[in-house]
């Protein structure tokens, strides 16, 4: 994210609380879902929460910048990043199924590994032998929380590792839209393909959905949607080398929810892989603002 304009000195409090909020609602979306994949099918779970949130999200847009703000001059790459985005998602909700919320949550940030790595070939960046070292770090991180051929692994726990490949190559194609497109209506096709992906896959699957989840269902768009806003927020408010680091108070929140709904807490090593990963992902962060300044 660029930043735009002097940064103003009442302006990083707010937009470290504003992704510190954020990432509380998508934290808390990412808990209800894992409540609902014990009834429903991820891709259930996927498309009712889509199209939930699609004429939220639609709503807000036409209120702030009227119908224009609902066209793109980018549908093919939109529609193409829908489909990095449900894949993603599913393998993420179909994770939540079998592992704690905290080791889940935990594997998803190694997203910024992916993305430095392959930001090579995909967009031609060079990347320094500490940016590398960082990846490196990242992916030990990531061995220790799995423990591939340990007599705990599962395979369960490479779908959020999939999850963190596709929402980095889900972050790097937004590089090839013009800046001029807005935020919103970035977050509208991104929850609309994905919506119309599932569809069919959905109603195959169907569950037939308890009157009592129906509110459920609707918090997860809810929070979704607000969770996303807000983060992409505190980007435009302060520098990524301020803002990021504190995604990573997910962990916080995905230990929480996880002890208090279902009495899990992270392992040594969880908490030792996920100590890995946020290193590596800081010194990422920081070598990247470096780069850009």
């Amino acid at each position: 994210m660029r930043q735009t304009g002097t940064l103003n000195s009442h302006e990083t409090p707010l937009a470290i609380l504003t992704i510190c909020a954020g990432v509380a609602f998508l934290v808390a979306n990412d808990a209800l879902a894992k409540v609902l994949t014990e009834r429903y099918p991820p891709i259930q779970i996927l498309f009712l929460r889509n199209l939930l949130a699609v004429p939220i999200i639609a709503g807000l847009i036409v209120g702030v910048f009227g119908l224009r703000g609902l066209r793109t001059d980018h549908m093919r790459l939109h529609a193409g990043r829908g489909l990095v985005m449900a894949l993603g998602a599913w393998l993420y909700f179909t994770g939540l199924l079998h592992l704690p919320l905290a080791e889940a949550t935990s594997l998803v940030f190694s997203a910024p590994i992916f993305i430095t790595a392959l930001s090579v070939p995909l967009l031609g960046e060079q990347v320094g032998w500490r940016r590398w070292g960082a990846v490196l770090l990242g992916f030990v991180g990531v061995l220790v929380i799995v423990r591939p051929g340990g007599a705990t692994f599962q395979l369960a726990s490479l779908l959020p590792v999939g999850t963190a490949l596709f929402y980095a190559l889900f972050m790097i194609s937004a590089r090839w839209i013009d800046r001029s497109e807005r935020l919103l209506t970035m977050m509208l096709f991104a929850m609309l393909f994905p919506m119309l992906y599932a569809a069919p896959l959905a109603i195959a699957s169907w569950s037939p959905v308890q009157m009592g989840d129906a509110g459920m269902f609707l918090a997860t768009a809810v929070l979704g949607s607000l969770g996303l806003a807000l983060i992409g927020h505190a980007f435009r408010l302060a520098p990524a080398a301020i803002v990021a680091p504190f995604d990573y108070t997910a962990l916080i929140w995905a230990a929480g929810f996880g002890w208090i709904i279902w009495g899990d807490l992270p392992g040594a090593w969880t908490l030792a892989g996920a100590a890995i990963i946020v290193a590596s992902g800081i010194i990422i962060i920081l070598r990247e603002a470096r780069q850009s300044s």
